[in-house]
């Protein structure tokens, strides 16, 4: 698989930041959830607003949101109730296996991921590198600092694409909800600056 459109080669490197939305009641049960719209927990909430004061300090020149509430509710939150809605920053479509845990995967399917394994009905590797390989060019077109509000696997996977590697090595970077992680360069080298923070 090869780098994603638009690399960086000099100049003003850009940044992208990444926010994983608040928790919700399937993400705290571990429930794979893409297309399932629900709100964030009391925590989710709590923690969501916290992210605020840890951005406060820095300056966005563009913030995207996936559409999803969970997202959506997350930029709001953290005090960006304007970020422009980003449809190819959706969640991993988990098809079949939307509101189901790995664990009840792992009946049927033994050793199933999501980065290994199909998804019935869902999305394919292949497709979610297309839409996020979109999303790092679109950031790389634009330069400066970027915020994006998310969800776990697909930001995995855009971190994956922006170093120029297969979504699937998506699954070496664990990503906990409203965490803050930041990606960059080093030269002209994609790297990750700061990760699950």
């Amino acid at each position: 698989m090869t780098a994603p459109a638009g690399s960086h080669s000099g100049g003003d490197a850009p940044e992208v930041w990444l926010v994983r939305h608040g928790e919700t009641e399937w993400s705290r049960d571990h429930r794979h959830t893409s297309v399932t719209d629900l709100p964030l927990t009391e925590v989710g909430v709590r923690v969501a607003a916290e992210l605020a004061a840890r951005l406060a300090g820095d300056r966005f020149d563009l913030v995207l949101t996936s559409p999803r509430l969970r997202a959506r509710r997350t930029a709001e939150l953290a005090g960006y109730p304007e970020a422009h809605l980003e449809g190819d920053l959706v969640e991993w479509n988990y098809g079949d296996y939307e509101g189901v845990t790995t664990q009840e995967i792992r009946e049927t399917v033994p050793d199933w991921t999501v980065w290994t394994h199909p998804t019935p009905g869902g999305e394919t590797a292949e497709q979610v590198s297309a839409r996020l390989d979109r999303v790092v060019g679109k950031t790389r077109a634009h330069g400066g600092r970027v915020l994006l509000f998310g969800h776990g696997h697909a930001l995995r996977a855009l971190a994956a694409r922006w170093i120029g590697q297969p979504v699937g090595e998506g699954r070496f970077f664990r990503l906990d909800t409203a965490t803050v992680s930041v990606l960059g360069y080093e030269r002209e080298t994609p790297v990750i600056l700061r990760w699950n923070a």
